[in-house]
């Protein structure tokens, strides 16, 4: 029986998002487990294919309900959205806010992805990936190399983490909300300065994205960006933002 549950504890990790320890803060992190199975195979981030579909069908306000969705949750620690319960993980948070809107983000999923990668390949089929200019608000955010998921010390783990965009500030600081260990947060991100975690001034340009852990350094929003997905229709007094 104690190898059962231990068999589908280690099940569920496999699930989740892939954000490893803790984040938002600079400390040392170690596993204190050893799986049973062999590390998950190397995975790769899927290339972006332009695929013509038709329009995603959403309501008027799609993009404000996303965001308002998104700022309704953050710092609590259970993502319930609508009576309904979704799981403790970055995907099932992103998950609970593009559902209200019709919308199912795992339906392009293959053999091997993790939620994450499943939700890339939706996006970029049904909507757009871009890796420069602004995003809009109720856009995704993708993150790679958030943790070492498949445990093998290689930076080899493709994506990893999303999140929604909530806003972006005069200066380029692009403000996410997503599910980490500790519950919905909002971190910051500035990809004009990725290295970077505070300006002179004391502004917050990056928050801390991947912990420090044995053979791999700590690393900042920007330092671990892989995209953005627009997928919602763009409304005028958004574009002008």
């Amino acid at each position: 029986m104690r190898f059962l549950l231990l068999s589908a504890a280690f099940a569920l990790v496999g699930t989740g998002c892939a954000t490893g320890a803790p984040v938002g803060g600079r400390h040392l992190f170690v596993e204190r487990y050893e799986p049973f199975a062999r590390p998950a195979a190397t995975r790769e981030i899927p290339e972006v294919k332009e695929r013509p579909a038709a329009p995603l069908v959403v309501a008027a306000g799609a993009r404000a309900t996303a965001v308002g969705t998104a700022q309704g949750l953050v710092g609590k620690n259970r993502v319930v959205v609508g009576g309904k319960r979704y799981g403790d993980d970055c995907t099932s948070f992103v998950k609970a806010i593009y559902e209200p809107l019709g919308v199912n983000l795992l339906t392009e999923a293959e053999p091997g992805d993790n939620g994450v990668t499943a939700m890339w390949r939706f996006a970029s089929r049904h909507g757009r990936i871009f890796e420069g200019g602004r995003p809009l608000p109720g856009d995704l955010v993708f993150f790679k190399e958030t943790s070492d998921q498949n445990r093998d010390g290689q930076v080899n783990d493709g994506l990893t983490h999303v999140g929604v965009v909530e806003d972006v500030e005069a200066d380029g600081t692009v403000l996410v909300i997503h599910r980490v260990a500790r519950g919905v947060v909002r971190y910051r991100m500035n990809l004009n300065a990725p290295t970077q975690m505070r300006t002179a001034s004391g502004k917050r340009l990056n928050d801390w994205l991947r912990t420090e852990a044995p053979g791999s350094k700590p690393r900042l929003t920007a330092e671990l960006f892989a995209g953005f997905a627009t997928l919602l229709p763009v409304e005028s007094r958004l574009a002008q933002r």
